[in-house]
């Protein structure tokens, strides 16, 4: 069974057994993302096909990762399976898959 984990400084902000990959990127179901460490903000990027994308930022033992998530809260047609589904810049935070 697929299993996949983001780490913040060693802290587990999300974690599950079952996501979508779109484009390389791992997609978190919401209901598997600890929200206590997430904040919205009011970051907003456009992608043609997956529609407009809205971001998080995320606060752990003191440090922010600013805009370093980001979800699809209302997606065109093709991206429907992920809706307000969490991604994250590996760039900023460790995203393993098994």
């Amino acid at each position: 069974m697929p299993h996949a984990t983001a780490k913040v400084d060693g802290v587990t902000v999300a974690e599950t057994d079952s996501y979508e990959v779109v484009e390389g990127n791992i997609y978190f179901p919401p209901s598997s993302v600890n929200k206590n460490y997430f904040a919205s903000t009011d970051k907003h990027t456009t992608c043609p096909w997956k529609g407009r994308a809205s971001y998080y930022t995320i606060d752990v033992n003191g440090t922010s990762y600013k805009d370093s998530a980001w979800y699809y809260p209302e997606p065109k047609s093709k991206a429907s399976h992920i809706k307000n589904y969490v991604a994250f810049y590996t760039s900023k935070i460790d995203v393993t898959s098994e």
